[in-house]
């Protein structure tokens, strides 16, 4: 069983289009949160997740989307926010508002989160992975750092298949993995995509520069 993962897709779609088209044959594919925020194209890439079935899980912004609360973020995450807010239908907000924090798949092989098995706000670096946060689950699927990183145990194996709308590892292409379940193998995978189109598609829909100019380096 190979599964794809994705995570803090951040309303990217040049770099979600670029991540679909380079993903190799994969039984199902799974998403650790955060499809909306920053990023010009928040209903594109929540039509694209919505669409193909792709489970997923809420992530911080999209939960301040849904909930308008984004009083918390910084000035360019408030925007992407407010963005996205004026950009999705209600039905749209209705179905980021349904998100669990938290979910399995797959009979319980693989569990979804964002942040931390016990608080899906907690920025959970590669540093801090270890067998303690599994369960019952092979494969726990977190995001939320936009930092690529796995590692196998005896137990499972922790996994954040980093960013695909906003790399924060210091490499711009955009992240995604695959799992073999089976094998108990993980591919981190890299792609290439426009982000000159991103800068421009920023600045087009009036949002701040910084959020397209810090994708040239994967910041």
């Amino acid at each position: 069983m190979r599964v794809g993962l994705v995570s803090d897709i951040h309303a990217n779609r040049v770099a979600l289009e670029a991540v679909l088209e380079d993903m190799p044959a994969v039984d199902r594919l799974f998403c650790a949160g955060d499809v909306v925020g920053y990023n010009p194209w928040p209903a594109d890439c929540l039509e694209t997740v919505r669409e193909r079935g792709i489970p997923t899980v809420m992530g911080n912004h999209d939960r301040a989307v849904a909930s308008d609360t984004a009083f918390r973020f910084n000035a360019m995450a408030k925007a992407g926010v407010e963005h996205a807010r004026r950009e999705l239908s209600d039905e749209q907000l209705e179905w980021l508002a349904g998100l669990p924090e938290e979910r399995t798949e797959l009979d319980g092989r693989v569990k979804l989160v964002h942040g931390h098995p016990e608080d899906p706000d907690h920025y959970t670096y590669p540093g801090e992975f270890g067998p303690d946060l599994l369960e019952e689950e092979e494969l726990l699927v977190l995001g939320h750092t936009h930092v690529q990183g796995h590692a196998v145990y005896e137990e499972g194996i922790v996994c954040n298949p980093g960013s695909v709308g906003q790399p924060r590892d210091g490499d711009p292409r955009a992240a995604y993995a695959v799992v073999d379940l089976d094998d108990r193998s993980v591919e981190e995978r890299r792609v290439e995509y426009d982000v000159e189109r991103v800068v421009e598609a920023v600045e087009r829909a009036g949002l701040p520069g910084s959020i397209g100019s810090r994708l040239r380096e994967g910041r």
